[in-house]
């Protein structure tokens, strides 16, 4: 019989827990945290703290801040008579905790995933600018691993995707006898969980996606420099074409800053065959610095318009053949911006002399649409 192995997180759903934060030395100064979860052994030489970040229950295995697995002695004790050569247990102190309990760090680095039975994976390629990670998972979901290629290990981190731990089948049964609190185990062995069809599909709209993003982020970087450090988190569903929002940051002359949509011209994720989307995107420029793009109010204002152009056609179709006005929300907004009902006036499609008007993705032209905000008096 095949072996079975179980990828091992921290069970979420437990109320009341506690969370744990990055280790420390003495001094207080924060570790390299990466260092616990890249697959090998480490040295250290200071007696490691680490703070409880929010009061709760304790649990016997605990990931801290960054997926720094935590466990309490008699745990360690488990894994140290099952796997002795898998793991090295480094003692850590925290605030109101009797006894040390032991940071697990998984010695074993096993090149095992199994690309064409995972339900979906993603590698770094050298046009994403990171040399460094080149033919390492940019992203893996659905994870199955080929018991073939683990060998004797019995508690490893996955090559190039350090992110998953994975545990032997006796392992798992160890530690559930032991009542373990805080774990939860996921089977990356056994038969894929999606057919044939699926996958097929997935990967076609993995293609669709790296085709387009790679089309539009080649044109975002004609009007500037694209900020590859600030990407504004993504927000899965919503009315947009491939159900994901998303906005870029691009650095303009004279300190200028340009916010823009990225996304609205993605494919139908529901067809999964090439298109523009809406066939258009946003962008709205300021001279106002931006500390922090992603809670500033330029781009609360351009998500809120993105969200009436995605919800609504006959707004879309007036933005991409010509020029038209719009009231949204006006809460989070400069007070000088506002009207007497509390909302703020915007000018959509205005003729730009340093942006185009229009930009060419695989499937056809898309139109950006300038986004402007207007005085209350302007407005009216």
């Amino acid at each position: 019989m095949a072996s079975r192995y179980y990828r091992l997180t921290e069970d979420l759903d437990i109320p009341g827990r506690w969370r744990l934060g990055a280790p420390v030395d003495p001094l207080g100064q924060t570790v390299n945290p990466w260092q616990f979860t890249k697959g090998n052994s480490i040295q250290l030489d200071a007696v490691l703290k680490m703070p409880v970040s929010m009061g709760g229950k304790p649990l016997d295995f605990t990931l801290a801040e960054l997926d720094i697995p935590v466990i309490k002695p008699h745990v360690a004790a488990i894994l140290s008579e099952l796997a002795p050569g898998d793991v090295q247990l480094i003692p850590v102190e925290i605030d109101s905790q009797a006894g040390a309990h032991r940071i697990l760090v998984a010695t074993r680095l096993v090149r095992c995933i199994d690309d064409s039975a995972s339900e979906e994976v993603r590698h770094w390629k050298p046009e994403d600018g990171r040399p460094e990670k080149v033919g390492k998972y940019r992203a893996v979901s659905g994870m199955r691993i080929d018991p073939a290629k683990v060998g004797d290990a019995k508690v490893f981190r996955t090559w190039g995707w350090t992110i998953a731990l994975v545990v032997s089948e006796d392992i798992k049964e160890a530690l559930e006898r032991a009542g373990v609190t805080g774990m939860k185990f996921q089977e990356v062995t056994g038969p894929s969980v999606i057919s044939p069809e699926e996958r097929e599909r997935n990967r076609r709209l993995i293609e669709l996606r790296e085709q387009t993003n790679a089309a539009r982020q080649a044109f975002w970087r004609t009007l500037g420099q694209l900020d590859d450090e600030v990407i504004i988190p993504i927000v899965v569903g919503g009315n947009w074409p491939a159900r994901r929002q998303s906005w870029r940051v691009i650095h303009r002359p004279e300190g200028r800053t340009l916010l823009v949509t990225d996304g609205l011209s993605d494919f139908f994720v529901d067809r999964a065959e090439p298109s523009v989307g809406f066939g258009l995107e946003l962008a709205l420029e300021t001279d106002e610095p931006l500390k922090d793009a992603e809670k500033s109010w330029p781009l609360l204002l351009l998500e809120r318009v993105a969200d009436e152009l995605a919800e609504h056609e006959r707004v879309r179709e007036k933005a991409k053949t010509g020029f038209l006005s719009m009231e949204v929300a006006g809460q989070g907004m400069p007070d000088l911006l506002l009207t007497k009902e509390g909302r703020v006036g915007v000018l959509l499609g205005m003729e730009s002399s340093t942006l185009p008007r229009s930009f060419t993705m695989p499937a056809g032209e898309v139109r950006l649409v300038s986004v402007k905000v207007t005085l209350p008096s302007e407005l009216a």
